[in-house]
């Protein structure tokens, strides 16, 4: 709670018992999807969700919706494999949420693959609209890069858009989170998945702010998280003089008098999940308060690394953003709750 309102935290992933992990090594060492789904007992989930509940308590989270860990999707995986996977992991998600209905809603796993294997997203279409119709989930996770290997086509482009008219269809918000990447150029740093995430979702925010895409789809909500990767340096066209920089040397270029801006401030969003306050703060200040909710990622990454200026665990983020000077009392009820009740229709209290 923070000030008498529940703290909803849009992103996190969900924790799981041995056997999860188990399972998914045996599907890919087999080759092919095992006789039967998955079976884990509420007692062996209880388990393994008892740690998560102490982390939420602890960073006065009330409610967080729960998506797949991302680098565990599988989507680089062959289509029979990827779809067995998809499904099981949405059912435990679902288990999840059956044991703690008042602290989890669900964020689904979508079968994504390989544009090599699919010429589009409509093999999305049918487990999007179980998850949503069936187990009651509010919302699906979609990977911008599925095969990990920068194929797949820009989010702006029609190879999306069976997914982004069911997805308004069902009034199902998107969340944009990256998975890994097998680009060469980043295997040596450590945590590379990281950058990638950084990568892929700030393409992913500078595309669709530059296309039709909420012309073509007005209802449609999508959500970039960890800020939507990174920011811009650039002064925001209003305040520029006109004058086009970049030419060649000795002749004058000027910006084109007039450049439409495509209105997205009802359909892209973004979540605070930034461990460092600087960032957020610009953060805010560049894609604007009323276009971003509370995100944690706990637990997670920031579990385990300490903020010196709070004290606390880095995914502790409540007091992060109790501390940010510029926020008013009401932009802290937007950011903590009032804009992702808005923007996600189908969460209930």
């Amino acid at each position: 709670m923070f000030n008498g309102e529940k703290v909803l935290d849009i992103h996190g992933h969900h924790s799981t018992p041995p056997q999860f992990r188990a399972y998914a090594y045996n599907l890919i060492a087999l080759r092919t999807p095992m006789g039967s789904r998955l079976t884990i007992t509420d007692e062996a989930m209880g388990e393994a969700m008892a740690r998560h509940l102490k982390i939420l308590d602890e960073r006065s989270v009330d409610v967080q919706f729960i998506s797949p860990r991302p680098v565990a999707m599988m989507h680089w995986e062959q289509p029979n494999l990827v779809e067995h996977w998809t499904m099981t992991t949405n059912d435990v998600i679902h288990q999840t949420v059956g044991l703690h209905p008042t602290r989890f809603r669900g964020v689904a796993q979508l079968p994504q693959v390989s544009v090599k294997y699919s010429p589009d997203t409509s093999n999305c279409l049918a487990e999007l609209e179980r998850c949503v119709k069936e187990l009651g989930f509010i919302a699906a996770t979609l990977n911008p890069d599925p095969a990990g290997d920068r194929q797949t086509p820009g989010m702006n482009d029609p190879y999306w858009f069976p997914l982004y008219e069911k997805a308004q269809e069902l009034k199902t918000p998107l969340i944009v989170h990256a998975s890994i990447s097998r680009d060469p150029r980043i295997t040596i740093i450590p945590h590379n998945y990281q950058y990638n995430f950084m990568t892929e979702q700030s393409l992913a925010t500078l595309l669709l702010e530059n296309s039709d895409v909420f012309t073509r789809y007005p209802e449609l909500k999508i959500i970039i998280c960890h800020c939507g990767g990174t920011l811009s340096r650039f002064i925001p066209r209003a305040q520029s003089s006109g004058i086009a920089g970049g030419g060649q040397v000795g002749i004058s270029t000027r910006a084109p008098a007039h450049i439409e801006e495509h209105e997205w401030s009802d359909n892209l969003f973004f979540d605070t999940c930034s461990y460092d306050q600087d960032f957020l703060e610009t953060a805010l200040k560049q894609r604007g308060v009323s276009q971003m909710m509370f995100g944690t990622e706990a637990p997670g990454s920031g579990t385990g690394v300490l903020n010196p200026d709070t004290g606390k665990p880095a995914d502790d983020m409540v007091p992060v953003i109790d501390r940010i000077s510029f926020l008013t009392a009401d932009d802290k009820k937007m950011l903590f709750s009032e804009t992702t009740k808005k923007v996600f229709a189908l969460y209930k209290e």
